[in-house]
């Protein structure tokens, strides 16, 4: 049952997105690019904006190290209002999301901008591999591709709960066949089940068990949101309130964890529901973190939709499907959508308000009334978790 609204309780007003792949743009202007399609859906200038958040991994993918005020060049009465870069690795849109709603629960801000950004293309794939890898525990995994990584947690699920390949294979198929109806996404290829069941010159193992079919994309891309205070919804035409927002961070080195547990984002869903007042049976989407098709079938059993282990009758049951029991991942998630790293979190909510406030295009599901949003950085390192639903249309 829905809550009443506190009057500093934080709605999202606005929503603004790229197209995400191998863009021309740079950093500045995908920045532009989203946050004044955020205040144009608001129907603001950047002189009602407050504070800007700005979500940007970068660690080299870029030489722009300081782009906290590059969005404040798109709009003069942005002009010397505070800014400030977030960075959590995949994490980084949730840092930035989630520190905007602190300052609007606070009373300081009454008006929020949030953008997230990467531009990951100007580097080559062994370029981009490096930059990512620093967000590992360098003391001990400083050799390790982020493929690497997860090659493990795939490893350990087999170990402990039989060989997941035809479900990462599935996973990958539903998220490539849900992109074909996001204009917005990076990849617009359906693909077949036995092309990612099998490894091939086309499909390569890129870390065993993992395939090229199993991995996210390198791409560009930035999405932003404009949040604002409860009491203040009336000016807008929509809104959508955050039932919770949790983030629990895990321990950052491998070698400390129960690679097959998924414990961080098992305890970040656990806390998000108890904080919402509702169970996973009451969602009726979800937006996730899928990095690699291993990360979509741990985050089913993390968040309770089954009991360990038995994720894969999940996905080959078509209980995550379009017209499943929980739809998950209409957008195409990272996998086809694209993962440009800074504007993932912003994007991940972008779009879960979207189909909540009955915006969402083709994606648009019926009945999308309670949605849920999982990002995470680093290897279940930092997990983050909100739970949104319309307070207004």
């Amino acid at each position: 049952m829905a809550r009443p609204l506190n009057p500093n309780e934080p709605v999202i007003v606005g929503t603004g997105h790229t197209r995400f792949g191998k863009l021309q743009e740079g950093v500045e202007e995908l920045i532009h690019l989203a946050a004044r399609e955020a205040l144009q859906d608001a129907g603001i200038g950047g002189s009602t904006v407050d504070a800007v958040w700005l979500g940007h991994f970068n660690a080299g993918l870029v030489p722009d190290g300081f782009c906290s005020s590059m969005a404040l060049g798109m709009d003069e009465g942005l002009r010397f209002k505070p800014s400030v870069r977030c960075e959590n690795a995949c994490a980084s849109g949730s840092a930035a999301v989630y520190a905007a709603l602190d300052a609007v629960r606070s009373g300081r801000v009454r008006v929020a901008l949030v953008i997230g950004v990467e531009k990951m293309t100007a580097l080559d794939t062994a370029g981009v591999t490096r930059a990512l890898g620093s967000a590992s525990y360098q003391a001990e995994e400083a050799n390790l591709s982020f493929p690497a990584i997860f090659a493990r947690f795939a490893l350990a699920y087999q170990a402990r709960h039989g060989d997941p390949t035809e479900a990462m294979a599935r996973i990958a198929v539903k998220n490539h066949r849900n992109a074909m109806s996001n204009p917005l996404a990076h990849l617009h290829k359906p693909l077949e089940l036995a092309f990612c069941l099998t490894a091939s010159e086309r499909n390569p193992v890129v870390a065993s068990p993992l395939k090229v079919t199993d991995c996210s994309l390198i791409s560009d891309g930035a999405a932003a949101l404009v949040i604002t205070r409860a009491d203040m919804m009336d000016d807008f035409a929509v809104a959508v309130r955050f039932r919770a927002s949790e983030q629990v961070n895990d321990l950052l080195p491998l070698s400390r964890k129960d690679m097959a547990a998924f414990e961080g984002p098992r305890r970040a869903f656990a806390r998000a529901y108890e904080s919402a007042g509702v169970s996973v049976d009451d969602l009726d989407f979800a937006e996730v973190h899928d990095c690699f098709t291993i990360a979509e079938l741990m985050t089913i059993e993390a968040m309770g939709l089954c009991a360990p282990g038995c994720g894969r009758d999940v996905v080959s049951e078509g209980d995550t499907e379009r017209d499943g029991r929980l739809p998950m991942n209409v957008s195409g998630g990272l996998k086809a959508k694209g993962h440009p790293v800074g504007a993932t979190g912003v994007s991940l909510h972008v779009l879960a308000a979207r189909q909540l406030a009955g915006r969402a295009g083709e994606m648009q599901l019926p009945n999308a009334g309670l949605g849920l949003v999982f990002n995470m950085g680093g290897g279940a390192v930092v997990n983050c978790v909100s739970i949104l639903e319309c307070a207004k249309t």
